[in-house]
């Protein structure tokens, strides 16, 4: 993870989820709109990029324990498996989202709305194939600073940072440019189905990542 396309494309991973009305700015312009206020959209931006952050902590935390008894062949593997399954689960059933209530929530209500959204996306699992570190690390330089198969604390940390950055800043653009100016017949108009695309990019996800591996 010292390369800038590393970082870079965690960034870009996050404008995409942001871009997503699925993952959250959809929700905070209509609590604008029902609430006829801007700061009503402000208000709901916070805790949605929170409960994403906190659904790719949770993967990030799953990968780094499994880093602890798998080596980086192992895990790339299993990564790939899992981003792999997840993709062809999503082009499968593009629809299979949480339901939520109503439109009466609060901070925390939508920080778990964010969360149960982004892992039902799999928002983590794109994030493995550039964390985690190259099956060849162990032969290189560095080779007696890898304790283990898994991303370092510092290294998950700091991606996750990148990534919810980008997300926050693109879902905060897009959310207020609806809001203000543009509205919502776009979504009728003139969207593109970005639950099937993401599908398609989880699985070359998985695919690059196997691939890398042997």
């Amino acid at each position: 993870m010292t390369d800038p396309w590393t970082w870079s494309s965690l960034a870009l991973l996050g404008g995409l989820h942001g871009l997503n009305p699925a993952m959250g700015w959809l929700f905070a312009v209509a609590l604008g709109l029902q609430q006829r206020a801007s700061r009503a959209v402000w208000r709901a931006l916070l805790p949605i990029a929170l409960g994403h952050a906190a659904s790719i902590l949770v993967v990030l935390m799953l990968a780094g324990l499994a880093g602890l008894v798998l080596d980086g062949w192992a895990l790339r593997i299993l990564g790939a498996g899992a981003v792999l399954a997840f993709g062809a689960y999503k082009l499968l059933r593009p629809d299979a989202h949480p339901r939520w209530v109503g439109m009466r929530v609060g901070f925390r209500d939508l920080t778990l709305w964010s969360f149960l959204m982004s892992t039902a996306h799999g928002a983590g699992l794109m994030l493995l194939p550039l964390i985690l570190p190259s099956p060849n690390a162990a032969h290189g330089p560095h080779a007696g600073h890898l304790a283990a198969g898994g991303p370092s604390a510092w290294a998950g940390l700091a991606a996750l940072g990148v990534h919810t950055l980008g997300m926050f800043g693109v879902m905060t653009v897009v959310a207020l440019l609806v809001y203000h100016y543009v509205g919502l017949a776009i979504l009728r108009r003139a969207w593109v189905n970005l639950d099937r695309l993401w599908a398609v990019a989880l699985l070359a996800a998985g695919a690059a990542t196997l691939l890398w591996v042997y």
